[in-house]
Parts: C-alpha cells; structure tokens; sequence
C-alpha cells in the first residue's frame, strides 16, 4: 500500500466514521518550534496529534503482574495502539524494579546476560569475555483493549516466587507514536511519553521513593532528555535500570546513574582521563586557572587526545560512546545545577558515598586511601563524620563547604558599577562619562583600587560598528576617573566621530583580585571579583534614545551558563558582549574570522555539526558538544528575534575567512550554523551589495519560514 492511499485511506475512515477529535472541545496549543504547529486544520483533525502516557493501575495475581495504562492524543482523545482506528501505531515497553526495605535505590527484576564477545572498534578500555547482567524490559506479554485507549498489558515473564510484598515496586513505561507515513520523523516532539508507577503490592503505603535529580534540572540544557534512540526522557525512569547493579561488560564501567552521570558531565575534568588530580578550582589541568574566575571554561578541540584513559561506556549495536572531551559549561563544583526539584534533592550533601563521590574524584581508591586524606574505607558508613552536609562554613570537609566555590564565596562582598550619565556627548566631542563604583551593600569602592576598569563606547545602537583602526572597539581605562561627592567623571580621549548620529551606548567593565581564606590551616583562595557590565544608552544628536534590540537575553545563556563570563570574568552581559562583537569585528588570525556575535556564537554551539571548522584566534570550537538541540531557535533567542525579515538599518558581516565577504545581514546568520558550501552558495546567489531576498522564502507564513524549518 502506497503512503499516499494510507493517508487517504485514513482520511475517509476517520471523516466517514464520524470520530469526535476535539478531546472534549480541548485544542492544544502549540508552538511554532514544533512541528504539529504547522499541520493544516484537516489534518490536525485527523491525525489529532501527541501522545500522553497514564498508569492508571497495576495488578498483581500470584506471580503475574497485570499494567493498565491509558494513551491519549493532546486533546485527551483515546488512541488505538495498532494504528487502526487512530492515526499511527503507539508501541510501549514496560521496566519492573523495587526498593527493597532498608535500600534506597531500585533493583531490577527482569534482567539479560550481555556479554562482550568480540572486540569493538575504537574502544581503548574494552575486555573481550567480560558478561553482565543488565536490566531488561519485558516482553511476550499480552494487550487486552479496554476501550478509549485504555489497555491492560500482562507482563510475560513472572515474579520470583519469593518477591518481597513489601517493597516499594515501580512500574516504568515508555511508549512512542509513530507517525512517519504522515510526514512525522520518529521522536518528534510529542511522540514519545514516558510515566511510572509506584505501589508496594502489599497495599501498603510507598514510604521509599527515588527522586533525587528531576528531569527539568536536565532540561535547563537538554531540552529534552532523550536517549536510547529518544524514547527514556524521565528520569524516574531512567533510574529504574541504571541502578548500582548496571555495569557495561564491555569497559567494566558502572552504568549506576549517580556515577554515570557524574562521569560524564565531569568527563574531559575527570583525574583518569586527564592523568592529573582535581585542582582547587575544580579542574584537573585541562582548562585550570591561577585565578577563580567562575564562568565558561574553553571547550576541547575537534580531534583533542585523552593524556589519560578514556570515558567510554559501549551503547547499542556496540557503539562507542566517549565521554572524554565532555566540557560542562559551568563551575562542576555547582551541585544544585541538578540536584533541584526533588523531592530528595539534597541527597548529594546529606548521603556522601564512595560512588558518588568517587565517580568525579576517579583517582581516590578508597579501597587502599590513595589520594584520600582520611585513609582506606571499607564502606560508606564512616562518610559523613568529617564529610557532614553543611557546617556553614567555607571550604572546610563538609560536602557543601568542599564544593565551594571561591567566585561565589560569602565573603566577597560584591561590586558594581553604575553608569550615572553621559555629557558633552556630540559628534567630535570626547563624551565625560559619570557613574559610581560601590559592593553589593551600596558602600564605594575607591575606583583606583581596582585591577580593571574600562569604559567602553560603541555605536550606533541600530547596529554597532564604530572601532578604531585594526579592529579595536573604542575602550579606555577609567582607573585615573577623578574622583567627587557623588561617583566618579572621566573624560575620553578619543572623541566620537564627526558624522556620529543617532543612539550610542557606554559600558563597563572592572574587576578586582582578591584573596579569601577558606576553614582549614593554610587555606588561601585568589579570586577574581568582577562585575554584572551595566550599558547605558545618550543621544548624539538630540534624536529620541534608541537602545540597541535585545536578541539574546543574558539569562538565556545562564540557562546552561549559570553566569556567563568571558574574557577573564570580565564580560557577563550579552548587551554589553554585542558592543564589540559586531559585525566589523574580528579576530586576531591571518585570515581574520567574524567575531560577530551572531556568527560568533551561533558557530560555536553548533560546534560539531558544523561543515567546516571554526576557530577564533587559536581557539577550535568544531568539538565542542552542544548538550540541546540546535533546531531550538528559542533556547537562546528572544521572541520571534531568530525569524526574518530582520530590522532595517543593520550592516553587513565582515568575515575574511568565509567563502565570501562581506555578508549581508541575514545571509551571516543563517551561514553561522550552516557554514557549508552549498549554503553559502544558496545566500551569495539570493544576495546583492544593496540587499538580500531571504524573506521571499523564509519569512513566517512563506513555504519555507525559519520556524517551519527549524520546528522539531
């Protein structure tokens, strides 16, 4: 049967049937990163979208566990799972576990002997002959149809005669709609469900759960979570399987979700793949400082070699998959960046445990107390005498005091710069700028005390592009700023172009380094303390006061960023990023490459599907591993900021090292993530010196809109 007839085959079933799809009159909302956003009313109406998954019951008879389940469209309308009735098959697939009494993590009761039987390509830590018993899902088990999408699977296989009636007993179910002859790709957003079920099959009430990370803490970055082809998107359910006895035969690496995932997010910092210890600032050599300076460490380049020995755990059909350039982009010490939201959210300073503890700190053998000041440990029961929660104390062995991190200390007491005007601000003037310099409690800091403080100009805010020959966007040291009763003036040397019109903006930028001692003899911490780069906007010509548009807000970045920091801890603020990084700019290199921010930061996250390398300065981004999924426009972007047209008034990109220059303004945005040959070609035709045409085909509605083609 061709797709095409299924389609229309579908099409007079559902219209000749009569079905009511409108879930009780309930119509989804949907957004325009999503693909069903596009679907025309018919369609909508006949392939009635989504997918929601709801254990309603579980049962069990003897040795038989019995699951009733409901699947349903997003307008709650029930759904057949053969894809008869209702467009589409849903396939489910169901994991049982429990918590027995007095653990606090689950055990499988369907379990498979993998064994690793031949060796893997690419695997530097693999043992041939190794064999593990690894969780399973169950199968050859029975559906039996309730009515509404409603349905009762009995497990195939049964529970040991023996099982514990008074354990707490999870049922997890993942299930995912196919919708491919509909045009559908697998795991499009809301295809794939995924629910648990707790009880104790005694009746009793469920007294231990396992909930100490929550999937949105993973969705700051991941957005979603989805792995094993995208299918396991709950972390309630991952943790059924990957539980302490997982282990890949092939590497002998613990699958236990505490250790896998503290591996893998510390992964190019762990001590075994770098052969050197974790340092004060919580790297192990590969990106370490002098200075704590919080923020972004660089990602390792495209063909980086491990010094130590690689993180790799072997997946499905033995692939390799290695951990080992795996970069966090923020502080690893920032435990609470997942462990939020659950209920048992402060597992991780509560329960220290030589698992947990050691899956970052991989170079501590507890066993013998190598690099373990307390000595060997035969067990976790002696943790938490010198590692107690939280003392409230900084730095001392209490797990929140080890962990702290020396940017974020409580003793540094904050600065800020605040730009209180802007004068003598004509064209051909040098403009006097006044702020003020203060902590965090408003009390001044002396301005000449400072190790940094810059004053920076740039304009116009239609689109920024004044900088002085070689490139050098137009700053100033203010360190010699002469002091009065309320702030701080300095005059510029350097004075605004003759031709100047319209809005410019001034900003900051100031840091000082301090030293912060910690709890223990001898403890001492440099740490650079710097400032949020406040941006404030004057008028060269009396015109009304245009700031420059907000594209990307800061606190989308610090969504996986936690505090975006550049430069030396110099630079936190995308408004005051763009000031330099603008479309006349670029790097140090000969050839030079963009550094425009659009560009610049659009390469760097598309990282490693990138066509062709990106390197600023001697900096390689093509291995960075982006964590999201970079169809997500508006991870970053704000509003409807990614579509076209884009405002008028904008300049054209500057980039030596493309395959042309300059770039219209569109055309260096679009080529920022596809920077291939064929794309390039596509913009350089549809491009003139006076204007581009992208919007004919691109603009919102167009058959090719950005939001359309970018929609998941």
């Amino acid at each position: 049967m061709s797709r095409k007839f299924f389609c229309v085959f579908f099409t007079l079933i559902f219209l000749g049937a009569g079905l009511i799809v409108a879930g009780d009159g309930i119509k989804p909302t949907y957004r325009a990163g999503e693909k069903r956003f596009y679907l025309s009313a018919h369609l909508e109406s006949v392939l009635t979208p989504g997918l929601q998954l709801t254990i309603q019951k579980v049962a069990i008879t003897g040795t038989s566990v019995a699951v009733t389940f409901q699947i349903t469209d997003d307008a709650g309308q029930g759904l057949d799972n053969l894809g008869l009735q209702t467009a589409g098959p849903v396939s489910t697939s169901f994991v049982l576990a429990r918590i027995r009494p007095g653990d606090t993590q689950y055990t499988n009761y369907f379990t498979n002997q993998v064994t690793a039987s031949t060796k893997v390509s690419g695997c530097k830590t693999c043992t041939v002959g190794n064999s593990w018993a690894q969780p399973t899902t169950d199968s050859g088990g029975t559906y039996a149809s309730l009515g509404n999408g409603v349905y009762t699977y009995t497990f195939g296989k049964q529970l040991p005669a023996n099982f514990d009636t008074n354990s707490t007993t999870t049922v997890g179910m993942y299930a995912r709609r196919d919708l491919s002859a509909f045009g559908f790709p697998l795991n499009t957003l809301g295809t794939v469900a995924n629910a648990t079920f707790d009880f104790v099959p005694s009746g009793g009430a469920v007294k231990q759960v396992r909930d100490v990370v929550a999937t949105a803490a993973c969705n700051q970055c991941h957005d979603p979570l989805a792995l094993h082809g995208g299918t396991r998107q709950d972390v309630r359910l991952c943790v059924l399987c990957h539980n302490p006895g997982n282990q890949d035969p092939y590497t002998g690496n613990s699958l236990d979700f505490k250790v896998y995932i503290h591996k893998i997010h510390m992964g190019g910092n762990l001590p075994s793949v770098t052969g050197k210890p974790l340092n004060i600032l919580g790297t192990s050599g590969t990106n370490s400082a002098t200075v704590a300076t919080g923020g972004t460490q660089s990602p390792l380049p495209a063909g980086y070699v491990v010094p130590g020995t690689p993180y790799q755990i072997i997946g499905f059909s033995q692939s390799v998959n290695d951990f080992s350039t795996v970069i966090w982009p923020r502080d690893v010490r920032n435990c609470t960046t997942c462990h939020q939201q659950a209920t048992q959210a402060n597992n991780w300073m509560t329960n220290p445990s030589q698992a947990a503890c050691g899956s970052c700190h991989d170079n501590v053998n507890f066993a013998t107390g190598q690099n373990h000041p307390g000595g060997a440990q035969s067990d976790d029961t002696q943790c938490s005498i010198c590692h107690q929660a939280d003392t409230g104390l900084e730095f001392d062995l209490s797990v929140t005091g080890v962990h702290t991190m020396p940017w974020k200390s409580k003793q540094l007491t904050g600065l800020k710069v605040t730009i209180t005007g802007v004068t003598n601000a004509k064209p051909g003037s040098n403009p006097k700028v006044s702020f003020t310099v203060t902590d965090n409690a408003g009390n001044p800091v002396n301005a000449s005390t400072l190790a940094r403080l810059l004053l920076t100009i740039s304009g116009p805010t239609s689109d920024y592009a004044y900088l002085l020959p070689g490139n050098t966007p137009w700053q100033e040291s203010a360190l010699t700023a002469a002091a009065g009763p309320s702030g701080y003036t300095y005059t510029f040397t350097g004075a605004l172009p003759s031709n100047a019109s319209g809005t410019w903006a001034v900003g900051a930028e100031a840091y000082r380094n301090v030293t912060i001692t910690g709890s223990l003899v001898g403890q001492s911490f440099p740490v650079r303390e710097s400032i949020f780069n406040p941006v404030s906007y004057f008028s060269v010509d009396g015109s009304p006061v245009v700031p420059r548009r907000t594209v990307v807000e800061t606190d989308n970045c610090n969504q996986c960023h936690e505090t975006l920091a550049h430069h030396g801890n110099a630079r936190k603020n995308t408004e005051y990023c763009v000031m330099c990084h603008n479309p006349n700019h670029v790097d140090n290199d000969t050839p030079a490459t963009s550094v425009n921010f659009r560009t610049m930061i659009m390469g760097i996250h598309m990282s490693q599907l990138l066509e062709n390398t990106y390197t600023i300065n001697t900096t390689n981004y093509n291995g960075l591993r982006f964590p999201g999924d970079q169809r997500d426009c508006g991870k970053c972007h704000v509003g409807t900021t990614h579509t076209v047209p884009l405002p008028d008034g904008l300049i054209p990109t500057i980039d030596p090292t493309f395959f042309y220059s300059p770039l219209q303004p569109t055309a260096s945005a679009c080529l920022g993530c596809h920077n291939g040959t064929d794309a390039a070609a596509h913009a350089y035709q549809m491009t003139a010196p006076f204007g581009e045409s992208c919007e004919v085909c691109h603009q919102e509605g167009a058959d090719f809109a950005v939001s359309a083609v970018h929609a998941r």
